[in-house]
């Protein structure tokens, strides 16, 4: 009787355990079919407030254009169809995910980039996976928040400041020149530029906002690797939807890939500890001077997530301005002479050939070639953001609130309503009669308005050094790829966090022994 009673027991328990879980499927079945329809409405909805914008062909409604951003030179090449098809902008779907603007002329940028800081937001898709590595720092932060850091911040780089960091560019790309004619001296005068540069811009960074002389160019950088795996885990995560979520994320391969890297960067071994030691003390100093109006600097957690997107931001986006300007001289050698001559001119009757603060206004047709090189190939090709409010643009058009904007900065600075022969380099575009003919939002290498890049004036100074230093010592000529055996006149450019090229940016350098030489 009781083995009866004991079955019995079992049948009615697991019938009341199917029970339950049926409930329970029942209820997750519900939630998903209320989340979805939710979705659908949201897209429907979208979707007709962005019909004012003309929309690309896309592969069906619900899916729209999935899987058609490229972080490729075919993807750049897209970009310019988009920009001779539509002129100035079109709406642009991720399946019923995310729906965007894509902007590309100076009339339609100008209102969204001047808008107050106090409606704009930073969307989730573009800048919430850099959040695991940045944290919540004045690049990732919005309203309140991002306004008390970037008063904080902003005296960093005052001018007074900034000039003291030129002796510092200085003596870096000394180190590099150095290490350059011991290569040219061994017969390896066929160099890849990021290598080097980037290297030597951490170096910079390190010493002038740190305080801290790393001799990062003489030793491999694990750091600096780990850098460009982020960047290609990051811009490969934006690609696949899935990944988009973070409890799928991170059991994935490419998850546990970024979490290797990340603990690299934000390890670093003993020296990054030595550094961000050193930036809590600098940063500490500073934030006890400039506190807000409760008495308050910024907190160790703050300095830490600032420590890190400094020395991302403030390295590698400078480092691939050189590269890309150092490239488009060696390929237009008649300009390459020109700024060779201008800081040449500079120099004569000094005893030692080093770049100064005073300098800096002096090289006026090597600032126009830099301008042009931002301009043909800006490290940051697009940004982007959410307002809290509708936004008018020209034309009655209307972005709805909550839609991201895709702000092109490649489009912008290739469109060929605004630009003549956009594809061409010509450094006549930024002579002072020329500039006053464009629109004001037709050049944005650094953004524009409450929210640009906090570190312009740094990566301007940095960039006249470096690039006026490097042609008094070196003639530049493009280089050849030693994997593929093909010139650098053939490079296919790589938008990835900053702009780079496949396989590498390689050119050749021949030491000058004329008076400009070192």
């Amino acid at each position: 009787m009781s083995l009866l009673q004991g079955v019995l027991s079992w049948v009615l328990s697991w019938a009341g355990l199917c029970q339950i879980m049926a409930v329970v499927g029942i209820g997750l079945v519900a939630l998903v079919a209320v989340w979805m329809a939710r979705l659908l409405a949201r897209h429907a909805w979208y979707t007709h407030r962005l019909s004012c914008f003309c929309r690309p062909h896309a592969d069906s409604w619900l899916m729209g254009h999935m899987g058609q951003m490229q972080s490729t030179e075919e993807g750049l090449l897209q970009v310019d169809e988009l920009v001779q098809t539509y002129k100035h902008s079109c709406s642009w779907f991720l399946g019923p995910f995310y729906h965007f603007v894509r902007v590309f002329h100076p009339d339609y940028v100008k209102p969204l980039l001047m808008a107050s800081a106090s409606i704009t937001v930073k969307d989730e898709l573009i800048y919430g996976h850099l959040r695991p590595w940045l944290g919540r720092s004045l690049l990732l932060s919005n309203g309140e928040e991002w306004l008390r850091r970037r008063r904080l911040l902003t005296p960093v780089f005052h001018f007074d400041i900034l000039k003291s960091y030129v002796a510092t560019f200085n003596t870096s790309t000394d180190t590099m020149h150095g290490k350059w004619r011991c290569l040219v001296a061994e017969g390896r005068a066929n160099m890849e530029m990021f290598d080097h540069v980037t290297l030597m811009t951490l170096d910079s960074l390190l010493k002038c906002v740190f305080s801290y002389n790393s001799n990062c160019q003489e030793l491999t950088s694990e750091y600096v690797s780990a850098i460009v795996e982020l960047s290609d885990l990051i811009i490969d995560r934006r690609l696949k939807i899935l990944h988009h979520w973070d409890w799928f994320y991170w059991k994935t391969q490419q998850g546990k890939k970024f979490k290797k890297a990340l603990s690299v960067v934000h390890g670093y071994s003993a020296l990054v500890e030595k550094i961000r030691g050193v930036m809590y003390y600098c940063v500490r100093k500073i934030s006890g001077v400039l506190q807000d109006d409760d008495g308050l600097g910024l907190t160790d957690e703050e300095i830490q997530a600032e420590a890190n997107t400094f020395m991302f931001a403030g390295h590698d986006t400078t480092a691939s301005a050189i590269c890309w300007t150092l490239y488009n001289l060696a390929r237009h050698a008649h300009f390459q002479e020109k700024c060779r001559q201008e800081v040449m001119d500079l120099m004569q009757g000094r005893d030692r050939h080093a770049i100064e603060w005073e300098d800096l206004s002096n090289l006026t047709f090597t600032t126009m070639c830099i301008r042009e090189s931002l301009r043909l190939h800006s490290p940051v090709q697009a940004v982007t953001r959410q307002y809290t409010q509708d936004m008018a643009l020209p034309g009655g058009r209307t972005v709805p609130e909550g839609a991201i904007c895709l702000v092109s900065i490649y489009g912008t600075h290739h469109n060929p309503t605004v630009w003549t022969n956009p594809n061409e380099f010509d450094p006549l575009r930024f002579d002072p009669s020329n500039t006053k003919k464009r629109p004001s939002h037709a050049f944005i290498p650094f953004s524009s308005g409450p929210r640009n890049c906090i570190g312009q004036k740094f990566a301007l100074a940095e960039l006249r050094v470096v690039v006026a230093l490097t042609l008094l010592r070196f003639r530049l000529t493009l280089g050849v790829n030693p994997e593929l055996g093909t010139s650098s006149g053939g490079i296919r450019r790589v938008p990835q966090l900053v702009l780079r090229a496949e396989g590498g940016l390689w050119l050749r350098l021949e030491p000058l022994t004329t008076p400009g030489g070192r």
